[in-house]
């Protein structure tokens, strides 16, 4: 359970980020969902580390690694189709940036979901979250 919490306080830092550098401070988009992006791994690796997988042998359940690997190809995919979304369909005020952001968002989390599940960490400790 608190895996999920985590990993949605992590989407709530990757708007919030997001929003404050994009509207707020008129950085370039692909920068703001870039950084909100690397911004919300690091929130989640430490509440991840504090909160849910305390007793795990490696802290969060998965070495370091393969966590920061995983996440950096995460970081690209919803880069990649924040880019396309947002320059390719031309969505730039912040009802579309937004929407862009989450669909990005949506389906980089599903792909670190399915690698997680996966390859990164064994299903017991996954069972406990």
């Amino acid at each position: 359970m608190n895996a999920w919490v985590v990993g949605g306080s992590g989407a709530v830092v990757n708007f919030a980020v997001f929003n404050v550098l994009l509207h707020g401070l008129g950085r370039r988009a692909l920068v703001a969902t870039v950084l909100a992006s690397v911004v919300a791994v690091f929130t989640n690796h430490l509440g991840l580390r504090l909160l849910a997988h305390r007793d795990g042998a490696a802290g969060i359940g998965e070495r370091p690694t393969l966590f920061f690997a995983f996440r950096g190809i995460g970081v690209v995919m919803e880069s990649g189709l924040f880019y396309v979304g947002y320059h390719g369909l031309g969505l730039h005020g912040p009802l579309g940036s937004n929407a862009v952001k989450a669909v990005s968002l949506v389906l980089a989390s599903a792909f670190r979901f399915l690698v997680r599940r996966t390859w990164a960490v064994p299903h017991e400790v996954l069972s406990r979250s």
